[in-house]
Parts: C-alpha cells; sequence; structure tokens
C-alpha cells in the first residue's frame, strides 16, 4: 500500500508540473541618458507611514498558519507603530478586522515544495493551481505571466529563502514589480542584484512574513516606509509602482523585553531627503551610519560614513542603490536609481519578451503525461486485491 501511495504521488507531481517551454531573451543590463528617480514626488508632505504587507492570520479553516486572529494582530502592529497592515494568507483574501476602508486584498499565491510564493495584489480571480516541484525558469515564468494578468502588480517573495532560486533564474525571469529583496540572514541583496544587474527593474519591499505576531522575535523585524498620502489602497498602490518608499531591517529590540521593544520602534531611524540633483544621487538621515553604494554586478561603489551621501552616477554605470548601517543594528534600504530613456518609457521596467517553444512544449508535457500514466498503472498493480473464496 506504501508502495501504491508513492506511485501515485509521483503521477501527482507530474500532472502539476504542466507547462509551456519558453525561449527567454537575453538579459541587457539598463542605459539610457536619462535616470530614473523613485523619490522624484518626495516633498514635505505627506510624512512616512510604516507598513507591513506580508502578515499571517489564524483563519477558520484547516490550514492555519498563525495563533492570532486578524483583530489580535493588528493590535499588535499598531502597538509597534505601523500605520498600514496588508493580510496575505495563503490562497485567500483575508477582510480588515476593523476598517473596511482600509483593505488591502492581497494573498500569498504558493503552497509548493520550493516555497516560490508570490504576494498577489487586488486579483481580479485566485489562482490555485501551483506546480509542485518549480525547477524550470518556464514554470516560475508561466506563474508569473498568470497572476500578473489577473492582478495589479506581483511582489516576488523572499528568493534568498527559495529553494532553486538561481542567479540564471534571476536573471531570465520578469513579471513581478518588487521583491522581498531582504528575507534572510544577509544584508547584501544579492538576488536582487542579480536581477537589477540583467536589466529588470523592481523596487525593495521588504516584510515579516510574520506567522505569530505574540512573539517577539517575528514581529516588527522588517518594514517599508511609503511617502503616501493616507493608508488606503488608492494611495499606496501608486507609491508601490513608482518606488517612493524604502525599506528597514530592525533588530529584536529588547529580547523579549516589550517595553524596550516599543521604545526602540518608536524611534526607529528615517531617511529626512533623498533624490537626484541631475546626475548625481544623495540622501540625508535622521542619525549618522555606514553608507554603501551598490550597482552592477553586485558591485560596492562606494562607501561613506555620516548621516548624508552624495556621489554622481557614471554615465557608464547602470544603476545605483544605497544600503545604510545605523549603530544600533538598524538597517535601511533604499530603492535603485537607473538608467533609461524617458522618451521610450516612464520607468525602467519592461518585461523581457519569451516566447513558447511548441515543439520542447509539447514533448515535455506529452512525457509527463506518459509518465502520470506509468505511475497510476504502476500503483493500482501494487494495490492489494482481496482473494476469493472457492
Amino acid at each position: 500500500m506504501l508502495a501504491a501511495f508513492f506511485m501515485l504521488l509521483l503521477a501527482l507531481l507530474c500532472l502539476f508540473s504542466v507547462s509551456p517551454v519558453y525561449r527567454f531573451s537575453t538579459p541587457t543590463p539598463f542605459s539610457g541618458p536619462d535616470i530614473y528617480n523613485p523619490y522624484s514626488s518626495l516633498d514635505s508632505l505627506p510624512a512616512w507611514k510604516r507598513a507591513n504587507f506580508h502578515t499571517h492570520t489564524k483563519v477558520d479553516n484547516i490550514l492555519n498558519e498563525c495563533p492570532e486572529y486578524p483583530a489580535a494582530v493588528l493590535d499588535d502592529y499598531k502597538e509597534l507603530g505601523y500605520d498600514i497592515l496588508a493580510f496575505s494568507n495563503h490562497n485567500q483574501l483575508t477582510p480588515h478586522p476593523v476598517d473596511r476602508s482600509l483593505q488591502i486584498n492581497v494573498y500569498e499565491h504558493g503552497y509548493n515544495l520550493f516555497k516560490f510564493h508570490k504576494l498577489v495584489f487586488n486579483p481580479s480571480k485566485m489562482m490555485l493551481f501551483d506546480h509542485l516541484l518549480p525547477l524550470l525558469v518556464s514554470q516560475k515564468q508561466w506563474q508569473y505571466d498568470y497572476l500578473s494578468r489577473n492582478a495589479d502588480f506581483i511582489v516576488m517573495n523572499h528568493p534568498d529563502r527559495t529553494l532553486h532560486a538561481t542567479p540564471r533564474s534571476m536573471r531570465l525571469l520578469t513579471g513581478y514589480r518588487l521583491m522581498e529583496a531582504d528575507s534572510g540572514a544577509g544584508t547584501d541583496l544579492a538576488r536582487w542584484d542579480e536581477a537589477l544587474g540583467a536589466g529588470h527593474y523592481s523596487h525593495c519591499l521588504i516584510s515579516d512574513d510574520c506567522h505569530d505576531s505574540g512573539n517577539h522575535r517575528k514581529i516588527a523585524r522588517r518594514c517599508s516606509w511609503l511617502h503616501a498620502a493616507s493608508p488606503r489602497y488608492e494611495d499606496i498602490r501608486p507609491v508601490l509602482l513608482s518606488g517612493c518608499f524604502y525599506s528597514t531591517r530592525i533588530p529584536d529590540f529588547g529580547d523579549g523585553d516589550w517595553e524596550v521593544k516599543y521604545d526602540e520602534n518608536r524611534h526607529l531611524p528615517q531617511i529626512e531627503s533623498i533624490g537626484l540633483r541631475a546626475d548625481t544621487v544623495f540622501m540625508k538621515l535622521s542619525a549618522p551610519a555606514s553608507i554603501e553604494a551598490w550597482g552592477q554586478g553586485h558591485r560596492l561603489l562606494s562607501r561613506s560614513e555620516g548621516d548624508s551621501f552624495e556621489a554622481p552616477l557614471a554615465a557608464d554605470e547602470p544603476y545605483m542603490r544605497l544600503t545604510a548601517y545605523f549603530d544600533n543594528g538598524v538597517v535601511l534600504y533604499t530603492n535603485a536609481f537607473a538608467r533609461f530613456d524617458k522618451s521610450e518609457s516612464e520607468t525602467p521596467y519592461k518585461e523581457s519578451p519569451h516566447e513558447v517553444n511548441w515543439l520542447l512544449t509539447i514533448l515535455f508535457n506529452a512525457v509527463l503525461a506518459a509518465a502520470a500514466l506509468l505511475f497510476i498503472r504502476l500503483g493500482l498493480r501494487l494495490v492489494p486485491h482481496k482473494k476469493s473464496k472457492s
């Protein structure tokens, strides 16, 4: 019976692997006479709003990912100074527990074994299908294509914790607008640089991915700061797409002492001003920090100390992004200033062409179908049958 069950699992795995096979275009770095400034709309008003867009809660079904219901999770985040909270449970939309005008329709797509997950914002319909073992870049790309056609935009979740997120896949995949670039142990954001270096523009939106808001180690560890007029989705959406926000990685202040955690989270360092003067990127911080500028090829362009930064983006440098390390352990990430041609598009974002390779698609799916039938037949043969009495 165990062997038969295993055969049927293999058949199911084959059936949940069907996909087109694509010919991907050659990646090209950012280029052009202009520099995209994600902070071009920044002014003195409104103030930065603290947000977390990847949050799990308890729900009334079998698959629960958190011990607390949405109302309790909302209270926990508000007490730590958050203005915007989205509930992103797997494959379902979760209503806002208090104010429907603050509803953000978003869900996390993916149950696969590789943790290839996406945040899907404001979907017109929900996709339940998932490749259980998304080994092929084409399988991942098909999911982005389908999801982005039926939603406002997609976030690539935790690529540094996704199995088989290879440098090649980061150089080829398109269709997402934002990335959880910091979700692991490191702060170098290598996966984001792999994509940016291939000319795939996205913004760095990091969140807690919290599964237990009552655990001091899980809550208020990562967040983004939006320059939005209000916490309503109609004001949040254009900010997320334009990039007028920054993200912070935060220590577990107090290590279990909640009063210390509350107090430290009320006094986090912030960006006071950031932007572009001609070809020069500048930033002013509320506290001194070690500031790093990163560019093409995951290359450290410069490092400086203090509460301000200023450096030109060289004509042959495709992009620049900044990271600031503060003495209290907070790490701050800006979005990328990237070269492009504004006569061709409003932003550097573009989807790289990928045509279906029909021959490989037919062969690949025919092999999967044949293998599924073989595993089903073997499984049925292995099922023990009762002998009839003579």
